[in-house]
């Protein structure tokens, strides 16, 4: 099973995901080639040069790739292959893409209402003024036509968005 966790930056995907993989270790998670520097913090990511990074895509070493926020983002195939339940931090913009290349792919959206992303873009530190006002402007963002998903609301403690995520990824039964 492949699940994408989606949703606006600040939202608090990376810490779920942690918190997620902590508690239940047959998790895996896919660690994103990035074109940004490794040292620019966030999650554990592959940092590589834009020329580097559409070398891969050439030579077909993502299972899908997009463009976002002036990054490219790819996810390796090889880490997408083989059994056991598997999680990427994706982009709703690419999910009609991510839906082609993974049948079967299970959607989640982890969301938080704008007062809290907006403190939590702010404390990271990681983007201006106008560049979280553009986030901002972004976090009402539709999934594509037809991509179903299951909403976690991170508006509380870590432990209480875990216990959401965590819930979200349980099987569903028929």
């Amino acid at each position: 099973m492949i699940t994408a966790i989606v949703g606006p930056s600040g939202a608090g995907k990376d810490t779920l995901i942690a918190g997620a993989l902590a508690a239940r270790p047959g998790l895996r998670l896919v660690r994103r080639v990035i074109t940004r520097p490794s040292a620019a913090g966030g999650e554990d990511f592959e940092g590589v040069t834009e020329a580097e990074f559409l070398s891969r895509v050439a030579a077909g070493d993502f299972a899908l790739h997009w463009q976002a926020h002036g990054l490219r983002y790819g996810i390796p195939r090889a880490q997408v292959e083989g059994p056991g339940e598997v999680l990427f931090n994706g982009s709703r913009a690419a999910l009609a893409a991510a839906r082609t290349t993974f049948p079967g792919l299970r959607v989640v959206v982890v969301t938080a209402p704008p007062q809290v992303l907006a403190a939590r873009l702010a404390a990271r530190g990681r983007e201006g003024v106008g560049d979280i006002r553009a986030r901002l402007d972004r976090a009402g963002f539709a999934l594509p036509d037809g991509i179903a998903a299951t909403v976690v609301v991170n508006d509380g403690t870590v432990a209480e968005g875990v216990t959401r995520l965590l819930a979200a990824l349980q099987p569903v039964r028929a």
